[in-house]
């Protein structure tokens, strides 16, 4: 991880590479390549190197990436993607006989949104969201939501299902649970999430356009009952 001993999160990954038959397809913004703290080098330590594959970049076009656009629209294919569209991960066939590709976009949520609008051949796939209710164990980075998670905790509860190995959630992120012990041990914070900063007045930056394109809607629709 190349990180300092003292705060070393390797000896927290499995010490053989977890055996699934999903091939992870991980497409990652390059400025995700610049974060100490982030999550994806956890998955590709601790996955076979011919089952997860780190693809970085902002758009897939297919003279670029001609293997992806393959695995794209092959009807095996599922996309991590959050959103009203999107399909529950449980309720996928849990056919064993089925190889499934697993694609998920690593970066901020505003990263991954402009990387699968930029993309319109990420669209192809099913679209599946994995089910949580708790809270995110990434405590030292603000997430958009209560219930929002980082690529890891994402991808580890999807292969758990997809695989029927709940032990795998557990595994995958035992090294995000001491890079975050770590990180509190020497003077970070735990961080409530965006919405709850802004609904108790907590949030000092310029509120993101979605935000305010929410509000605006919440309040037109509660005028129009008030009326």
């Amino acid at each position: 991880c190349r990180r300092p001993i003292k705060v070393c999160w390797c000896p927290y990954l499995p010490n053989e590479p977890i055996a699934i038959e999903t091939n992870l397809y991980i497409l990652q913004h390059p400025y995700e390549e610049t974060r100490c703290l982030r999550t994806a080098p956890m998955l590709v330590r601790s996955l076979p190197s011919h089952k997860c594959h780190l693809i970085q970049g902002k758009k897939y076009p297919r003279s670029k990436f001609p293997d992806l656009e393959g695995v794209i629209n092959a009807p095996n294919t599922l996309l991590l993607f959050p959103g009203p569209d999107a399909v529950n991960i449980e309720n996928i066939s849990n056919d064993l006989s089925t190889q499934y590709n697993l694609i998920v976009i690593d970066g901020t949520w505003q990263q991954a949104k402009g990387i699968y609008h930029q993309n319109p051949v990420l669209h192809i796939p099913k679209k599946v969201q994995v089910h949580f209710t708790g809270r995110s164990k990434y405590s030292i980075r603000t997430q958009p939501n209560d219930h929002s998670l980082s690529t890891l905790e994402s991808v580890a509860l999807a292969l758990s299902t997809l695989e029927e190995k709940p032990e795998i959630a557990d595994i995958l992120t035992r090294p995000l649970e001491a890079l975050v012990k770590f990180q509190l041990d020497h003077g970070a914070k735990a961080q409530e999430s965006r919405d709850y900063k802004i609904k108790n007045g907590l949030w000092t930056k310029r509120l993101p356009k979605s935000v305010l394109k929410k509000r605006e809607k919440e309040e037109r629709e509660h005028k129009g009952k008030c009326d």
